[in-house]
């Protein structure tokens, strides 16, 4: 006979085992209420580049609001740019959260020429003057590592600020300087 202090021990561990396995929880576009792709290019694997944006937007701190907000820029992306969808491939809310954009093997609209050899992750909010939080650095750093687990990004890929691609602020003064410590960026 199983005690239930041993049951409740192993499902810890195969819980705990799972989420290991799994990663980052990703907000998926239909909890967010996201609109479908009109159309989708694929994205190769084992890229080379992460690009880190912000969306120079309003923050948000809850999961309505981020959701609110990732709706907003998926329509101003879709009907005022005419992209076939949101243009970053995953977002982070200031709850930590990481949603869905583009999501895996999609080729974002982030970053002009670099688009079919990165991802694109963005923040949402404007980081010249937001704070970025510890928990939005850790689902940042996660979903990286996710996506090297995953095999979209190279083992060895290299961290970029959307400034050093592109002519722009973004990903914003705090994030900027947050990210020249991880050890992916490179000058």
């Amino acid at each position: 006979m199983v005690s239930k202090s041993v049951f409740a021990l192993v499902l810890a561990v195969l819980v705990c085992g799972q989420y290991a396995v799994q990663g980052v929880y990703v907000v998926s576009k239909a909890e967010w209420g996201g609109r479908a792709p009109n159309y989708r290019v694929a994205l190769g694997n084992y890229l080379n580049y992460a690009i880190i944006h912000h969306t120079a937007g309003n923050y948000c701190e809850t999961r309505a609001s981020c959701a609110q907000q990732l709706r907003n820029i998926q329509s101003y992306h879709m009907d005022s740019l005419g992209w076939p969808d949101i243009g970053y491939n995953f977002l982070i809310g200031g709850d930590g959260a990481v949603y869905e954009g583009r999501g895996w093997n999609s080729m974002g609209a982030h970053a002009a020429e670099w688009n079919p050899v990165s991802i694109g992750i963005s923040f949402l909010g404007n980081f010249n003057w937001d704070t970025l939080e510890p928990n939005m650095i850790a689902s940042a750093q996660g979903l990286l590592n996710d996506a090297v687990n995953r095999g979209q990004l190279a083992s060895g890929y290299i961290l970029y600020g959307h400034r050093q691609v592109s002519a722009t602020e973004c990903p914003g003064t705090h994030i900027w300087n947050e990210i020249r410590g991880w050890s992916h960026w490179r000058a």
